[in-house]
């Protein structure tokens, strides 16, 4: 074998290393945006029949594919490119796995040391390319043919796999250099596709699931107890925001609010607001928190809260300056209002069956104002109420298309909200139902980009789901279209004229508000869908948009077939009808 030929097959070698110490971490997606330099990364995995390996062109909506995947799976997902700028396009993705905890493994092939910094082809520095935003980074240099070069490597991938879902559960990077020639001949050990031989025991080949992290209590005792926290004394309630909980695992915290006997704010992506409710359940607060007088009788003395800061603007703000403890299971800081006073590292459900555990008897009683928990269920019904109210009598609007698909959606389904509008409408306009649905958001970093190969991503993790995005979100994400030829779940875009956020904000009104902030595009959506195979099917109102939904939703033809429904909303109209509601609970009588 020719040196040339030596160092190809010993490329193989080394990434073949890596991919089983991947697999034995637990990852069994890899997502490949095609290239050259990564070809020996590719060859490997193509050998590794425990990966499915999906190939995406675009590397932003590769990794956001990527990214919808192991939020929908748990697991470490691998995304893989070649050198140069390709990685960088990952960015916004990483950021977003990041901040939501999100377990991605980002394999960047690389030129290798003697090439950098020299000005050859598509090489530019990747070292350390995320910066903080990955959990850690390694670059093992180019691979190298000693037993303990192929021993490091299984290692590596094992601890990326590993770190990936440590807590606070993110983003890896590897930073892979390989010297040509890239492609071994084809006695090359290993090159041959056929199924390796295991030595691994049935637990090491399934991988890890995601792993709950030991509880950490603020006098590092164990358990808490009710000195540790404060529920002394005084009115309180319990706020779960995005990433909170999932509804199978929620007895725990039903369990604590009835024996504290205080409301529990859930935000339409805590996993709580859709299924069966427990005692407590508020989710309209964003309505009645808007009358003035409502929110300065609800003040509490203390409040407890899981996941990331809620959805919500008015909650937050109403949530300034009260006393704060936050359960968080990466120990890290959500707390934008600066007004945590109590940090607990711990997962949600230990950190509720601890305390639940221990003597509340004092803390609960004292908690337990006669009419502070019921108040909170009765102002719950009457904004149920005059939301109904205003669906009756209000022109077509968002509340209309909200209510309608959660409605028609079948139960125990996913819906991906994109940002901006869509999720502050889910929000608002959802309520809580008992049927039980995933609602999915990428409100880590809360950008309108990579939406469409999100939802593409959550799909081929095995939950159906349903996208609602804006005009905006949608363009934003047009090379992830043709992922959509195989969802059978229908994407819904609201066409209301551009970015309409702005309509509610301080920039409404300003010079060049049109051109600078809204941004309108007036292009046809059909003519967007169609070249990609999706069906593009209309609707200007209500009775069209529950026909259409009806029929895409209950259509079983031979396959899957990606379906984009353009919803026309007039968006002063919704404007208007949107201020008259807020304005009628401002001004109602609540009690």
């Amino acid at each position: 074998m020719s040196s040339q030929q030596r160092q190809a097959c010993v490329n193989l070698q080394w990434s073949l290393a890596l991919m089983d110490g991947l697999i034995a971490g637990g990852m069994r997606r890899l997502v490949i945006s095609p290239g050259s330099r990564s070809t020996p990364l590719v060859l490997a995995a193509q050998r590794r029949p425990e990966l499915e390996l999906t190939a995406i062109l675009d590397e932003r909506s590769a990794a956001f594919f990527a990214l919808g995947l192991a939020r929908a799976s748990d697991r470490p997902v691998g995304i893989l490119c070649t050198s140069g700028s390709a990685p960088a396009h990952w960015l916004p993705a990483v950021i977003e796995a990041s901040e939501s905890e999100i377990p991605l493994i980002l394999l960047s092939a690389d030129r290798p040391p003697e090439l950098r910094g020299w000005g050859a082809n598509q090489t530019v520095d990747q070292n350390r390319l995320f910066g903080s935003y990955v959990r850690e980074f390694h670059d093992p240099g180019p691979a190298e043919d000693a037993p303990a070069a192929l021993k490091m490597m299984r290692a590596l991938g094992l601890r990326a796999a590993s770190m990936s879902l440590a807590t606070p559960t993110g983003p890896v990077h590897l930073n892979l250099p390989f010297r040509e020639p890239l492609v071994p001949d084809a006695d090359c050990p290993g090159f041959a596709l056929a199924e390796p031989e295991t030595t691994a025991g049935p637990e090491a080949q399934q991988g890890p699931a995601r792993r709950p992290c030991a509880t950490q209590t603020l006098a590092g005792r164990g358990a808490p107890t009710p000195t540790d926290l404060p529920l002394g004394a005084g009115k309180g309630l319990i706020c779960c925001g995005p990433g909170a909980w999932s509804a199978a695992s929620a007895d725990a915290l039903w369990a604590l609010a009835a024996r504290l006997d205080v409301p529990v704010l859930c935000d339409p992506l805590s996993g709580l607001r859709f299924g069966p409710a427990g005692p407590g359940r508020i989710t309209r607060y964003d309505g009645f928190l808007r009358n003035a007088r409502i929110a300065a009788e609800l003040r509490p003395d203390w409040v407890i809260r899981f996941g990331r800061a809620p959805v919500s603007k008015t909650l937050l703000g109403w949530l300034a300056d009260i006393p704060t403890l936050l359960v968080d299971p990466g120990g890290r800081w959500s707390d934008p209002n600066h007004d945590v006073r109590w940090q607990l590292h711990s997962d949600a459900q230990t950190f509720c069956r601890s305390l639940l555990a221990t003597d509340l008897g004092s803390a609960a009683a004292a908690a337990a104002h006669a009419d502070w928990a019921p108040r909170w269920t009765r102002l719950e019904g009457q904004v149920d109420r005059l939301a109904s109210q205003h669906l009756d009598e209000a022109p077509w609007c968002e509340a209309h298309i909200i209510s309608d698909l959660l409605e028609l959606l079948p139960a125990d389904e996913g819906l991906l909200c994109a940002n901006s509008m869509p999720i502050r409408q889910v929000d608002t306009w959802s309520g809580g139902r008992d049927k039980g649905l995933q609602v999915f958001g990428n409100r880590g970093a809360s950008g309108i980009d990579g939406q469409t190969s999100t939802l593409a991503g959550l799909n081929a993790g095995g939950i159906p789901t349903t996208a609602l995005l804006g005009d905006l979100s949608f363009l934003h994400d047009l090379s992830g279209l043709h992922l959509l030829r195989a969802l059978e779940r229908p994407c819904i875009v609201i066409n209301n004229g551009g970015g309409r956020i702005f309509d509610y904000l301080p920039q409404h009104g300003l010079s060049g508000f049109e051109q600078l902030w809204r941004t309108p595009m007036a292009i046809a959506l059909k003519r967007l869908a169609e070249p990609f195979g999706l069906e593009h099917r209309l609707a200007a109102d209500r009775d069209a948009l529950r026909k259409v939904m009806q029929e895409v939703l209950t259509t079983s033809g031979p396959g899957p077939s990606g379906c984009v429904i353009e919803v026309i909303v007039d968006a002063e109209v919704s404007r208007a009808a949107h201020r008259q509601f807020w304005h009628r609970l401002a001004s109602s009588r609540l009690d």
